[in-house]
């Protein structure tokens, strides 16, 4: 028998929940097939199988709270499987052969018995395989064994059969009669979910970097004219190039570079009674998936052209939909930009991504008027932007002009080949 295993998550991840079981106890599993899916406060982890087998038993269900080291279930060898479901049937046999024999005897001593007896001979004869603990644990749930299905080709029923029987009858509950609940102050209909880990997650940190940082935000608007007309001129021979659509983000990513390093305590965070200056430009980008929001990094950005920024954004993005970041993807990061634009938000105040201490949020593209002149006015496409930080270790004359160093770049893009 070999022992399903919590792993080793990450330094700073030591539980998780069973997300969903990708076998069934009775599966015939490889060596390296994904048993199950574990949820963690960052990403979603698949545990493989150390060696092939049959899955026996799973001891949690989907749901559950599981920490690293804890046993998961259990994998037997096929071979091994099958010889011992057939040694617990041989035995159950003679065990009920021995029993059967011990009843004639009473029957022999206690004539008047005998009709009890003959009246529980149906009982008898309907009488289920399964193990004392088996019988005691469905005793105990008060699971009736002759309801249960069993998975062992011989007929005995396990503790995990029991389970999956339980399970469905839930299942089946639910379905027919859905209870709404209500909540202690109206009368009326509600719903309650239970918050995903990784959503409790979000919400403590947002908390704590409400709670712990002198959060504040500035904001300025930017003229998107220029850069929308070279974007335009350009986008198709870009693709063309470099097999990826040019977008804003490689735009704002060297602009907020460029910004960083005329303002490094943006680039910073707080260790006690330290400041931590970073000669790095790691820079987080959120991404909203259906789970919640992930803020993937793009490492080395400084190191990266229009269209390596590009492909780092969109293969991020993928894999966070799909899925499939790993904790690596996440770890990390100096700075943090957020779009609440691709949403239709005109106006909004980004949360720092602690213990980072500055965050931009871009947002949508809106055609408003602008004065051109003291008598002229032109529709231009317009963009707020917006920085929050932390005004322990910013002061509001360095936000202002990171923002304005921001604005000078996205209304004069061809200076970021200079100054990226």
């Amino acid at each position: 028998m070999t022992d399903i295993i919590v792993p080793e998550l990450a330094e700073s991840i030591t539980e998780g929940t069973i997300a969903q079981w990708l076998k069934a106890p009775g599966d015939k599993v490889e060596k390296g097939d994904d048993i199950v899916e574990l949820e963690t406060d960052k990403v979603n982890v698949e545990v493989p199988a150390e060696a092939s087998g049959i899955l026996k038993e799973t001891f949690f269900e989907e749901g559950d709270t599981v920490k690293v080291g804890d046993v998961i279930a259990k994998l037997g060898e096929a071979e091994e499987s099958d010889h011992s479901v057939q040694k617990d049937s041989e035995s159950t046999g003679k065990e009920s052969k021995k029993e059967a024999k011990s009843e004639e005897q009473n029957e022999e001593k206690h004539p008047l018995a005998k009709e009890e007896v003959e009246s529980g001979e149906e009982q008898q004869n309907e009488r289920t395989i399964a193990s004392p603990a088996t019988r005691k644990y469905a005793r105990e749930k008060g699971i009736d064994l002759n309801d249960i299905a069993p998975a062992d080709p011989l007929g005995k029923i396990r503790q995990t059969d029991i389970d999956a029987y339980m399970k469905g009858q839930k299942k089946e509950q639910s379905k027919k009669t859905p209870s709404p609940e209500t909540s202690s102050s109206s009368s009326k209909p509600v719903k309650r979910e239970k918050m995903s880990r990784r959503r409790q997650t979000i919400a403590k940190r947002l908390v704590e970097a409400q709670q712990t940082a002198a959060m504040l935000t500035t904001f300025n608007e930017v003229d998107m004219t220029n850069l929308m007309d070279l974007r335009s001129r350009r986008k198709e021979k870009f693709q063309e190039d470099f097999d990826v659509k040019l977008g804003f983000m490689s735009f704002f990513t060297k602009a907020v570079i460029g910004a960083l390093k005329k303002y490094p305590y943006i680039n910073a965070e707080i260790d006690g009674n330290e400041v931590v200056l970073k000669d790095y430009f790691d820079i987080g980008v959120a991404v909203s998936t259906e789970d919640g929001l992930v803020v993937p990094v793009v490492r080395d950005a400084d190191k990266l052209d229009f269209a390596g920024i590009e492909k780092e954004v969109s293969g991020l993005a993928e894999k966070a939909h799909a899925k499939k970041l790993g904790l690596e993807d996440l770890q990390g990061g100096s700075f943090t930009i957020t779009n609440g634009g691709v949403f239709g938000s005109l106006w909004s105040m980004p949360i720092l991504n602690t213990p980072q201490v500055g965050i931009l949020g871009m947002h949508k593209i809106q055609l408003r008027p602008v004065a051109t002149g003291k008598e002229t006015f032109e529709n231009r496409p317009m963009m707020y932007i917006a920085l929050s930080y932390d005004h322990r270790i910013i002061d509001g004359k360095d936000a202002v002009g990171f923002l304005v160093k921001v604005k000078e770049l996205i209304e004069d893009p061809e200076s970021l080949l200079l100054e990226g």
